[in-house]
């Protein structure tokens, strides 16, 4: 049965159980440019976990996710040009990606 998850990053976790949802065997996840987001259900939760920082983190781990990741940022602007007081969240947003750094590849077939 194909499950789906789907996290907030309220208290800095988010991307931790992602990776835990993934060593489940989960393959579909939530996320949100930028983190964009958030919960009227859950007082204090704050966005959702930051697409670009998931992406990263999956092609770091050998994950091929399919995102250009590059292109993935690039269109944060694009967002922050057209809701300029939206809060934006994201360490890879921050820090850049590394110098060297190369998506995940396939594995032959």
């Amino acid at each position: 049965m194909p499950v789906a998850a789907h996290f907030h990053d309220t208290r800095g976790t988010g991307l931790a159980n992602l990776a835990a949802a993934l060593d489940t065997g989960v393959k579909l996840f939530d996320a949100s440019l930028g983190g964009t987001g958030g919960c009227p259900f859950a007082p204090g939760a704050s966005g959702n976990i930051v697409m670009e920082d998931a992406v990263y983190m999956l092609e770091s781990m050998g994950v091929r996710t399919g995102i250009d990741i590059e292109k993935l940022i690039a269109v944060r602007e694009v967002l922050r040009e057209g809701l300029p007081n939206l809060r934006l969240d994201g360490a890879i947003s921050r820090a850049g990606l590394p110098r060297g750094f190369s998506p995940a590849t396939p594995l032959a077939a």
